[in-house]
């Protein structure tokens, strides 16, 4: 007998009957977790083959890489601007800035948008991975193997060596502002 025999479908009430029971067993999971520890979610993406994260609270959207408008005159971690519904956002390569191996663009990289109070970009990514909770007490001071720049910029290493970024030193860094004029 094949596996992929036909089964009839299951009427309203079962199924209302099986997402009562996903959703309990959820619940159940959640509850049983420590409520005294303290979590961040992040979003993990690529950057050279390596794990980062940035908390969500400082990402607006991800945004798909499409029209990307060079700017002239701009230092070279700043690699143009994108249009996303009517705002001009600036996108920057950590790559290029934390002094990774650069592979070049491709249609897969995603625009992470980061803001606060006082600034707006994006961020290239390689890919994005996902979201995920992270309870703070698993974040590690710093590896041996971080370069003195993306050091500057680290919230802490996870035990499967992510590399969580502090989002709010990035976005209020002095050094990303371009102030040259033409």
């Amino acid at each position: 007998m094949s596996s992929l025999q036909w089964k009839p479908a299951l009427s309203v009430e079962d199924q209302k009957k099986v997402l009562k029971a996903r959703a309990q067993a959820l619940a159940k999971v959640a509850a049983s977790e420590d409520p005294g520890l303290e979590r961040i979610e992040i979003i993990e993406f690529l950057l050279a083959h390596e794990r980062y994260g940035l908390e969500t609270r400082y990402i607006s959207e991800v945004y798909p890489l499409k029209y990307l408008t060079p700017l002239p005159c701009t230092p070279s971690f700043v690699v143009g601007v994108v249009n996303v519904r009517g705002r001009i956002v600036s996108v920057l390569d950590l790559k290029v800035f934390f002094e990774l191996p650069h592979k070049g663009l491709t249609d897969l990289d995603k625009v992470i948008i980061l803001n606060n109070d006082t600034m707006e970009f994006g961020i290239l990514a390689d890919a994005v991975l996902g979201a995920r909770l992270l309870p703070v007490r698993e974040l590690q001071p710093s590896l041996p193997t971080l370069t003195e720049v993306r050091a500057e910029y680290l919230k802490g290493v996870t035990e499967d060596r992510l590399v969580v970024l502090d989002a709010e030193k990035i976005l209020s860094d002095k050094k990303i502002i371009v102030h040259e004029e033409v």
